[in-house]
């Protein structure tokens, strides 16, 4: 039988987030259903409040971070039952794809409808409705709900003992920043490493190159209590903006820059790939992990890109493999390798979504969360 959740919608973007009852379908074959007990407050989802990004159904449930436990499994769906406690990851992973094949689970063909809202594998497919009308589901998922239905493919069962609010964190926020730098970036030992925009994702880059033995880790954001959160996650330096992170750089290497730059702005500006590039060694690399507008292009040197060799990446889920890396980030956590608890700054409701937002604007939250 289907259920009545709660969760928040965008009509429109740009658009505000409110509080409605949405009818949600029982799970079909290769689905399951899932109680949320806790949401991750992503700037990805933010973006549609603003209209840098927009999607193709409205209205559209927001949420891709978090976790909960399974309370229907879908007709002929093994490995899961009842009672699971499960992480999803916004992109799913099919294992059978082209991009599956080659290693690449990050950027499987299913993640092609994850702006539709719709089936991984069916753009017509909703299950979730408003009097009657389809509403997409963000990535498929949809965590800003009470309940949510979703494909295998987007589930990451985990161990029982794991706290599910700090577990919500490694569906987006945890692995994106920290698979930036060590995959992405590929961060060694030694390096020199900086890392722009110190929010959810960029505190968590700042870990991953810390676990990857960067000598010199420098935090670049204006606001004063992030640079101090970066410090406590094992930043070796803070600056307010870029230019001053690559005087610095260049001073501790002889003139030459930073072996990598990972960009986490909360908006992505045409300049900052350019201002990256200005501040990273010949042969280096500047990782371009957060999300901007649709619409725009980057300027940047192609004389200093192709003559001194620079790379410039793109980066979703930090180039990290999602079934694979979730489970491996949660021992790290369970070893006291990982910092989960200390990302969390405010705990909202879900009728507080709007309200989470505008602090992640005023620079008050490295990760808000719904707790449900």
């Amino acid at each position: 039988m289907p259920v009545t959740t709660r969760a928040s919608i965008i009509r429109s973007s740009p658009g505000t987030y409110e509080t409605v009852e949405l009818q949600l379908d029982d799970p079909r074959t290769g689905e399951v259903q899932v109680k949320l007990a806790a949401s991750g407050l992503c700037h990805s989802d933010d973006h549609l409040q603003t209209g840098d990004l927009q999607v193709f159904t409205y209205p559209f449930c927001g949420g891709h971070e978090g976790a909960g436990v399974v309370t229907k499994v879908g007709p002929d769906t093994p490995g899961f039952e009842e009672g699971d406690h499960v992480v999803f990851s916004f992109v799913p992973s099919c294992g059978r794809c082209p991009a599956c094949r080659r290693g690449d689970f990050n950027l499987c063909d299913t993640g092609a409808n994850l702006l539709v809202g719709s089936r991984p594998d069916d753009p017509t497919d909703f299950r979730m409705h408003l009097d009657g009308q389809d509403v997409g589901q963000m990535c498929g998922i949809s965590t800003f709900s009470e309940y949510t239905t979703a494909a295998v493919a987007s589930v990451v069962k985990i161990d029982k003992d794991i706290p599910l609010k700090s577990a919500a964190l490694v569906g987006c926020g945890v692995p994106t920043g920290f698979g930036s730098a060590v995959k992405a970036a590929g961060v060694k030992p030694g390096d020199t490493v900086i890392v722009m925009g110190i929010g959810g994702i960029g505190i968590n880059a700042v870990q991953g190159a810390v676990a990857a033995g960067a000598t010199n880790v420098v935090a670049v954001d204006p606001t004063p209590f992030k640079r101090e959160k970066a410090q406590e996650f094992g930043a070796t330096h803070t600056y307010e903006d870029i230019a001053q992170a690559t005087e610095f750089v260049q001073s501790i290497t002889n003139g030459q820059g930073a072996d990598s730059c990972i960009i986490t702005v909360g908006v992505l500006k045409p300049e900052h790939p350019a201002q990256g590039l200005a501040s990273i060694r010949k042969g280096g690399t500047v990782v371009a992990t957060g999300l901007g507008s649709m619409a725009d292009m980057a300027p940047i040197s192609m004389f200093d890109l192709t003559l001194m060799q620079k790379r410039l990446q793109g980066a979703i889920i930090g180039a990290m493999s999602p079934h694979a890396d979730i489970p491996r980030l949660l021992a790290m956590y369970q070893a006291g390798q990982l910092k989960l608890d200390e990302l969390i700054t405010k705990e909202y409701t879900l009728d507080q979504v709007t309200e989470a937002y505008e602090d992640m604007h005023a620079g008050k939250n490295i990760r808000g969360v719904i707790v449900f």
